[in-house]
C-alpha cells in the first residue's frame, strides 16, 4: 500500500511543480522574454497549441485533450493492475506530465512552456516541467522493460 502511495504521490507532485511554475512564469516573464539563467539555460515564455516542440498544432485543442485522458486513463489501469517497482514511478511521471499538460489545454487551449536550453546560437524547444516529467518516465519505463529479466532491474520501494 506504501509503494502504491509514493507512486502516485509522485504523479501529484508533478502536476503541482507544472502547474505552480507555469503560474509564476505567466506572471513574471513577458511572451517571448529571454531571462538568461545560466550560459546554457534561460526562462522563456512560450505559449504552444501544438504536441512536442509544437508539432502537429493543426489537429486542434480537442484532439490533444482527448489523447491526453486516453493515455491517463489506459496507463492508470496498466498501473494498478500491473506495474510495480521503476515501472510504476515512470508510469507515475508520465501520468503528472500528461494531466499537467492536460490541465493547461482545459484552461486555455495551449501549454506554456518556459525552459530553454541551448548552445551558442542552437535552441532546443521550449518545454515544461510536465513535458520533462514525460520525457523522463517514457526513459525509465523503456530502461525498466529491457532490463525486466535482470536480476535487481526494479527499484524496491
Amino acid at each position: 500500500m506504501r509503494k502504491n502511495l509514493l507512486i502516485f504521490l509522485i504523479g501529484f507532485l508533478v502536476v503541482l511543480l507544472d502547474y505552480f511554475t507555469k503560474k509564476a512564469i505567466v506572471a513574471r516573464v513577458l511572451p517571448y522574454e529571454q531571462i538568461k539563467v545560466l550560459p546554457f539555460l534561460n526562462i522563456v515564455f512560450v505559449e504552444n497549441r501544438g504536441a512536442a516542440f509544437g508539432l502537429f498544432a493543426n489537429l486542434g485543442n480537442h484532439f490533444f485533450m482527448a489523447i491526453s485522458l486516453l493515455a491517463i486513463f489506459a496507463i492508470l489501469i496498466y498501473m494498478l493492475k500491473i506495474a510495480r517497482g521503476l515501472e510504476g514511478y515512470a508510469l507515475s511521471l508520465i501520468i503528472g506530465g500528461a494531466a499537467g499538460n492536460l490541465m493547461d489545454r482545459i484552461r486555455s487551449g495551449k501549454v506554456v512552456d518556459f525552459i530553454d536550453f541551448y548552445v551558442g546560437q542552437w535552441h532546443w524547444p521550449a518545454f515544461n516541467v510536465a513535458d520533462a516529467a514525460l520525457t523522463i518516465g517514457i526513459g525509465l519505463f523503456i530502461w525498466a522493460n529491457l532490463n525486466k529479466g535482470s536480476k535487481g532491474s526494479r527499484v524496491q520501494g
